[in-house]
């Protein structure tokens, strides 16, 4: 049995190496370990995977033999006009490391689990792959996996959540969708933490503030919510609460210019009655950020926006040059913001 795992996730292929390792010592640990060879494929050469496959397992039912990045530097042999010896003598090795390869695999030991964990997407060309098609899934699976687009994350996480026997409300899915993005690494660990902070209970958007890390970004929504909403006392309090926090003034600074870029941004592609999608596409944004800048941009003008802008540059400029305190100049930034 042979399996070609390929794809731009490499935290689902891991995932999936990790599972098949584990059903190697689910019965006895030492000698799962003891039959499992993890190769390199840019360092391998046939005779020595060969050799490796066609040993038979100490002692235990199979073995794992897993090799990591060698299908995608096997290509056919095919002579380049212009290359030169050095470049013609690696192709025909090559091809002929992918010729044996296709004439052996019908050929693998029952006993012995062969994998070929690549890093990127391999095209359905490829002459292992129709190997393992023509083979059928009795000898052969192919498997690609993929990022989740924007819109899959929340499912995605669903899942996950699921899948730990937890749950997140829908705000608190869309919210760590908009902050972590498709790092499925990333988010595997932050709706592992929330869960065991939720203790049981189903997880909610305050959760989410409180522990993920990039919660922060939400934290300049609500800054800004309170600059468009005009409420001086408010916004002032969000901005000393983030500096209490040991947030950085100028991390502060450059997080506001970036949202007022993105309103500006989003306000000019409404003016054209663009859509959400069209606009989450046109800009590359998740689409929670894009609707947090939809429903902003309805407390400003296009110019209180390019004024901001504009305070903002004057901002940075007043703290790098050391003629205003980081902290003060955030102060009457912010309520000149608000006056706006």
């Amino acid at each position: 049995m042979f399996y070609v795992l390929h794809g731009e996730d490499p935290f689902g292929l891991s995932e999936e190496l990790a599972g098949m390792r584990r059903k190697m010592g689910k019965v006895d640990p030492a000698m799962g370990d003891l039959n499992t060879t993890v190769l390199d494929g840019r360092r391998l050469d046939f005779a020595e995977l060969r050799h490796v496959c066609d040993t038979m397992p100490f002692m235990f039912d199979r073995r794992l033999v897993i090799v990591h990045d060698l299908l995608a530097a096997l290509k056919p042999k095919h002579r380049k006009q212009g290359s030169g010896q050095k470049e013609e003598d690696k192709a025909a090795g090559t091809g002929a490391f992918l010729d044996q390869l296709v004439d052996y695999l019908p050929h693998l030991p029952d006993t012995t689990y062969l994998v070929f964990a690549e890093k990127e997407p391999l095209p359905t060309s490829h002459p292992i792959v129709k190997v393992a098609r023509a083979a059928g899934k009795k000898r052969a699976h192919v498997r690609e996996f993929k990022v989740p687009k924007d819109w899959e994350l929340p499912g995605w996480i669903q899942q996950r959540a699921a899948g730990m026997a937890g749950s997140l409300s829908s705000q608190a899915t869309q919210m760590l969708a908009g902050l972590i993005g498709p790092d499925l690494r990333l988010l595997d660990l932050e709706i592992q933490k929330l869960l065991l902070y939720a203790d049981g209970r189903q997880v909610v958007a305050e959760d989410v503030l409180a522990l993920v890390s990039r919660a922060r970004e939400v934290n300049i929504f609500d800054l800004v919510d309170s600059v468009g909403r005009r409420e001086t006392d408010r916004a002032l309090k969000l901005l000393h609460q983030m500096l209490d926090d040991y947030v950085a003034p100028l991390y502060l600074l450059a997080m506001l210019a970036r949202q007022v870029r993105i309103l500006i941004q989003v306000s000019e592609l409404q003016a054209q009655f663009l859509g959400k999608p069209e606009i989450t596409t046109r800009l590359k944004l998740h689409p929670y950020v894009v609707e947090k800048a939809m429903d902003q941009a309805r407390n400003f003008e296009m110019s209180q926006l390019e004024a901001a802008h504009q305070r903002l540059v004057e901002a940075d400029w007043a703290i790098k040059t050391g003629e205003q305190d980081e902290v003060l100049a955030l102060d009457l930034l912010i309520v000149d913001l608000a006056r706006t």
